[in-house]
Formats: C-alpha cells, sequence, structure tokens
C-alpha cells in the first residue's frame, strides 16, 4: 500500500544510526550473558492480530467524531491492515467482527492474501442490534430469559464459526454485554446458568482443529451486574465448557490497580489462559494505545508469560490481538505504536534473569528480586526491534515513514467524510 522505495529511503536515513545502536546495546547485553541476536529471532518471530474495527474511528458514550480517509467497509479495513504490517512486519494478520465486517469469504480471502495477510479469531456480536434482527438483546442474548433469543444468539454465533472456516480462521471470541442495570433485575444464578447452556450449544459446534475464546469484562453496558464480569467467572466458564475452551484477558476489563499478572499466572498455571486483547486503561476500559498509560504493567504481564514460555508451560500458547478505540489519532499511528510496545514488553521480559530471580524469591529478598525485573524493564530495546522491523523488510521508524508517504491524505481524497454522531444519551 505503500511505495517499497518510500520505505527505502526512510530506512536508508536512519540504518547506520539503528546499527550502531544495535552493537551498543549488544555489548551491554552481553555483559550481562545475553545473546542479543538470541533475543533478536525471538521478536521477529513475534506476532499481533490487528482487529478490523481498530482502524476506524472510535468515540465516547457522548460522541464520536470522525477522522480523514476513515475506512468505509471491511475492503478497505484490510488496506489499512495491510498498512500496519508492510510498515511493522508484526501483524500478519486481522481479527473480523461479524456482522460489521460480513461479506462474501472468497472476497474476503482475495484481498487479504494481497497483501499476504490471514484471519485471527473470528469476534461475534450478540451486544448490538444488527439491521433486520428479529429479537433484540436489549436485556441480554446468550443470558436473556427468552429462549428464542438466546437460539438467535448462538446461531450468529454458529454463524461466525462457519465464515471462519472459510476464511481460514481457529479460534471464535465470544464477548456479551448481558448484566443487569438495578438491583433484583435479574437472577443472577438463573442467568448464568442460561450462558452456560448456550456457550456449550456453540461449543458443540466448534470444529476439532478451533479454539474457544470468552472474555470478562466488569461493567459497562450493564452497570449494576454482569454475567462474566470476572476472571473467575471466566474460568469457571471454560472449565464447564470443554477442553478447547480458554479464557481471554482484556487488559481494561478489570477493576482499577487489579493485579492482572497474578490473573495471567493463575489461568497459565491450570491451563486456561486463551490469549490477550491488548490496550491500557487509567479508569475504567478506556482501550486507550497499548502502553500508554502504564507500560510497566504490560512489562509484568510478559514476565509471566515468558517464565511459562521458557518453562515450558503445558498446552501454553496464547493468543495475542489489540483492541483499542482511537479518538484523537490517526488510528493507523496508534496500531503501530500499540504493535512496538506489545513486542517492546516481550523483548524486555526475554531480559529478566531469572536464575538470580529465582534466587531472590527463594531468599525472600524482595529487594533485589524486584531490581531484577526492574534492570530488564528499564533496557531500552529500541534498537532490538527497528531490526526486527529493517530484517523483514518493514520499516525502522514505521511512524516516520507512514507520515512521509502520505497515505491518509491519499485515501482521505478516495474515501467519502463521514459526518460527526452524538453518542445517543445528550
Amino acid at each position: 500500500m505503500i511505495a517499497e522505495d518510500g520505505v527505502a529511503k526512510s530506512n536508508q536515513n536512519r540504518e547506520k544510526a539503528m546499527r550502531a545502536d544495535y552493537a551498543a546495546l549488544g555489548e551491554q547485553l552481553d555483559r550481562r550473558g545475553i545473546a542479543i541476536d538470541a533475543i533478536l529471532k525471538k521478536v521477529e518471530a513475534f506476532g499481533v492480530a490487528v482487529p478490523s474495527w481498530g482502524v476506524g474511528t472510535g468515540g465516547t458514550r457522548f460522541a464520536r467524531f470522525p477522522g480523514d480517509g476513515e475506512p468505509r467497509d471491511i475492503f478497505d479495513k484490510i488496506e489499512d491492515c495491510a498498512v500496519i504490517q508492510q510498515l511493522t512486519r508484526a501483524t500478519p494478520t486481522v481479527s473480523l467482527h461479524i456482522p460489521w465486517d460480513r461479506a462474501d469469504p472468497k472476497r474476503l480471502k482475495q484481498a487479504a492474501s494481497r497483501f499476504g495477510l490471514g484471519f485471527d479469531a473470528m469476534n461475534s456480536n450478540t451486544f448490538s442490534d444488527g439491521a433486520g434482527q428479529s429479537l433484540s438483546y436489549k436485556f441480554g442474548s446468550l443470558s436473556h430469559t427468552d429462549a428464542a433469543t438466546r437460539r438467535q444468539a448462538v446461531e450468529h454465533n454458529i454463524e461466525c464459526i462457519e465464515i471462519g472456516k472459510e476464511l481460514g480462521s481457529k479460534a471464535l471470541t465470544i464477548w456479551i454485554g448481558d448484566g443487569s442495570n438495578f438491583p433484583g433485575q435479574v437472577n443472577f444464578a438463573r442467568a448464568f446458568e442460561r450462558y452456560l447452556e448456550a456457550v456449550k450449544a456453540i461449543y458443540a459446534e466448534l470444529p476439532d482443529d478451533w479454539r474457544l475464546f470468552t472474555e470478562h469484562k466488569m461493567y459497562e453496558p450493564a452497570f449494576y451486574s454482569t454475567v462474566v464480569q470476572d476472571w473467575g467467572t471466566n474460568y469457571i466458564i471454560a472449565r464447564e465448557t470443554g477442553e478447547r475452551a480458554y479464557c481471554l484477558v482484556d487488559l481494561g476489563h478489570h477493576a482499577p490497580n487489579v493485579n492482572i499478572e497474578m490473573i495471567v499466572s493463575r489461568l497459565i498455571q491450570f491451563g486456561k489462559l486463551g490469549g490477550f486483547h491488548f490496550n491500557d486503561s487509567k479508569y475504567g476500559d478506556d482501550d486507550l494505545d497499548a502502553g500508554s498509560i502504564d507500560p510497566y504493567r504490560l512489562f509484568l504481564v510478559f514476565n509471566e508469560l515468558v517464565n511459562a514460555e521458557l518453562a515450558g508451560a503445558k498446552d501454553f500458547r496464547p493468543a495475542h490481538m489489540l483492541d483499542q478505540s482511537h479518538n484523537v489519532t490517526d488510528p493507523i499511528e496508534s496500531l503501530m505504536l500499540s504493535v512496538a510496545e506489545v513486542q517492546r514488553a516481550y523483548a524486555a521480559a526475554l531480559l529478566v534473569d531469572r536464575e538470580a530471580l529465582a534466587g531472590y524469591q527463594q531468599d525472600n529478598d524482595a529487594l533485589m528480586a524486584t531490581q531484577t525485573l526492574k534492570t530488564a524493564f528499564r533496557t531500552d530495546v529500541e534498537p532490538i526491534l527497528a531490526m526486527a522491523r529493517f530484517n523483514r523488510g518493514g520499516a525502522i521508524d514505521p511512524i516516520a515513514a507512514y507520515r512521509a508517504s502520505g497515505y491518509r491524505r491519499k485515501v482521505a481524497g478516495e474515501r467519502p467524510a463521514v459526518a460527526s454522531g452524538g453518542g445517543g444519551i445528550v
């Protein structure tokens, strides 16, 4: 989507400095007994999926302010996702959301294959009503009191599986907004029973080589109670549903100050960590750019992931995907920066001296244990990330290359402007 000579020109101006920085970091790591090329190899192999909806402008409950050149349909979205992959070389797959991205699967495969893209987990939508939908999800979907509404929601998820089979996807992600806004509105136990029954019906239609990811969320749009409100409930769902049912952890779907890295550890320990939706938050489920608020927390999550990777944890193959809302930035730029932040957290976690850490933990040396983590976190791994992009044909500085290309200006001239809109409550 962006001229290769433009990327090459951008890299030409930065390659000498990048190689010097890489060599300097290599010397520093060598003194710590770490081979930089081994870390580079792992970072080059690391990938994260881009959500199709992420390349559009987000919004708040109050208003949405569209950006220039917004994608009009899934095919425009795929083109924007291709730009991210071209410059970062770390986003080889796109995660679709049905019905937002409903289209002929053959056309979708052809469009993606033009850019060497594949498809990640499918995402269903039973948290809003689609055009022509016969029964409303206003009072729930998979846990609705009405059996016909639950059946409709189940059938929609099965449709997502069927579309995904044609696209080469291998997973289905379920998130619902079911819950209540007033005490007494629902019977907690019966609502959960209905949800479990519906999820098991979906699971029964899952191909043998697929996985099912269920996602928990503390609140919104239900503000008093949510059917799948925390990781404990999510774990119960995965355990009750089947061997190929796993918990998906969205970093924003927790109360402030919750120890997310410990949740990750628990799910790994009991073989039910399915994957992640990476983003960041300040107050609640803000869906901010990954690593923009608390990069240390992102690092601590990856510390647990790398620990499990190196320890050879059973059935450990977490799916990685971004899930963000871009209200005031160019979505492509935000997604590229988030890719880099996720890679940065992974690379830094690979630098942890695990033998020393284990010793400090055994000796109850709290100070040196936490300093061991901070030594890795404070190491500037940017030269590794830049070299990984360069070696795979991407841009040393993706933002600079993107802005120099004029891509946003180009698509703004091709895609009609979208009017701003209210959130419906003001």
